[in-house]
């Protein structure tokens, strides 16, 4: 029988063995970040019914790309210290700081942004990936620093959370 090589959805998976601990890694920090994003997009796959992991990834990257880029720097980086080590990677990833914080006001203008991240023919509308994710986001995060970093966004995009 050939073993196969453990995927990042198994790796969510850390038996207790007895006193045995099965590590995907070996790395304790890195299992801990797998095990811990696997259950933030298992619960926006489940939150938004979408049919994959990789649609509630693409889902959540957009949602923290377009807010990561809406708010301040110094903002930013508060949110970026809160996630997983791994959703931070994600968070960061091609992020300039010196253009931010975009200008959009309204939620369609930040639901545009939301729509040009996520791949064509995306099977959610974005407004309803936002609401999702930033529910989500509200489960997982400090609710009073997540609610400190919606301070910082127009009354619009704030609605969305609700």
């Amino acid at each position: 029988m050939i073993a196969e090589t453990p995927s990042i959805r198994d790796a969510s998976i850390v038996a207790n063995l007895g006193e045995r601990i099965m590590s995907v890694t070996g790395v304790t920090a890195l299992d801990h970040t797998i095990q811990e994003t696997n259950l933030w997009l298992k619960a926006i796959e489940e939150k938004l019914e979408l049919g994959s992991r990789q649609q509630a990834y693409n889902a959540l990257r957009a949602v923290l790309h377009a807010l990561r880029d809406r708010v301040p720097p110094e903002v930013a980086i508060k949110l970026g210290a809160q996630l997983p080590i791994l959703l931070r990677g994600i968070y960061y990833e091609n992020w300039h700081a010196a253009g931010t914080p975009t200008k959009e006001r309204h939620a369609s203008d930040f639901a545009d942004h939301v729509a040009m991240e996520l791949p064509q023919q995306f099977p959610i509308a974005p407004l309803t990936v936002i609401r999702g994710v930033f529910e989500i986001a509200w489960e997982k995060l400090d609710p009073g620093e997540f609610e400190k970093l919606m301070h910082h966004l127009p009354v619009q995009i704030r609605e969305l959370k609700s």
